[in-house]
């Protein structure tokens, strides 16, 4: 092969490799351009972050809630300012492509963890709604406790048992919930009975003055007193009273409640039968003598 015929084949490459030299120098300016808009919204990102962060902050004390958002503003961030470096670099194609593989793959995600990302967002609304906080006695789910913490994905309750009970988010937004502490108050109820012999009158003052004497006591709600059933040893009755959950909880309440109701009768010479249960009398036939 002859130098000439050597040329001739390189020519078209050398042509070739010149053009893209041109382009790549022309190219230049765009790509300082993409890189200097890709480090302007990492910053932007940074500031908005924190920014929201700060102000979720102040609006909720839900820490998991305002960091899921803070990250989520800052990735937004990011993903507008790389959407704008691909537009300055002529990439169109490859930002269609890009929003409809996010698409997709959010579609996907969503399917595959669906119970997860119904948590997630019952907890969101659960920090934004805020039926609940922490240190509230609650009872849901069959559950009663006090809330410990409250998290995007759960909510942990110490059921007064020495036990922590985790609950879906989800559980606790889609199901009813009574609050006990909202109000401050919660209502006790005391059954008890007294002999047949008994004054009820007397009974009824007796125990309604009682329940008015303890410190704790609603001041705000009335005591309700009723008679409830004729046992089979005794009167039985009912008294209702409504506590001040700041100062004490149903449990010792209801003891101390208890133990003032026994005193004032034992005071008063007001009984409360014992129970009696029924006795089956035996008799033994003796057998016949035997001649």
């Amino acid at each position: 092969m002859t130098l000439l015929q050597i040329f001739k084949i390189l020519d078209p490459l050398g042509y070739k490799v010149e053009r893209w030299i041109d382009s790549g120098i022309d190219f230049i300016p765009n790509v300082i351009i993409a890189i200097l808009v890709l480090v302007f919204f990492r910053y932007l990102a940074s500031y908005v972050g924190n920014l929201v962060s700060r102000l979720l902050g102040k609006a909720s004390h839900n820490v998991a809630m305002v960091s899921l958002i803070s990250a989520l503003t800052r990735i937004a961030v990011i993903a507008t300012g790389l959407f704008f470096a691909l537009g300055i670099l002529g990439l169109d194609k490859t930002v269609t492509s890009l929003l409809a593989g996010a698409g997709v793959l959010a579609l996907a995600v969503g399917f595959a963890f669906q119970d997860l990302t119904t948590n997630f967002i019952s907890g969101a609304f659960i920090a934004i709604q805020k039926p609940i906080a922490v240190g509230d006695i609650i009872e849901t789910n069959g559950f009663t406790g006090r809330v410990k913490s409250i998290g995007l994905r759960s909510v942990k309750l110490d059921n007064f048992a020495g036990q922590v009970v985790e609950l879906p988010s989800k559980d606790i937004f889609q199901k009813p919930i009574t609050n006990f502490t909202h109000s401050g108050e919660r209502r006790v109820s005391i059954e008890c009975g007294v002999s047949y012999q008994e004054d009820l009158k007397k009974v009824e003052g007796l125990t309604i003055a009682m329940i008015k004497s303890l410190d704790f006591l609603s001041v705000i709600r009335p005591v309700e007193f009723n008679f409830i059933r004729f046992g089979e040893n005794s009167i039985e009755f009912q008294i209702l009273f409504w506590i001040d959950q700041v100062k004490v909880g149903p449990g010792p309440a209801k003891s101390v409640a208890m133990m003032a109701i026994k005193k004032a009768f034992d005071e008063n010479g007001v009984t409360i039968p014992f129970p009696v249960k029924n006795q089956e009398l035996t008799v033994q036939i003796p057998k016949p003598e035997k001649e």
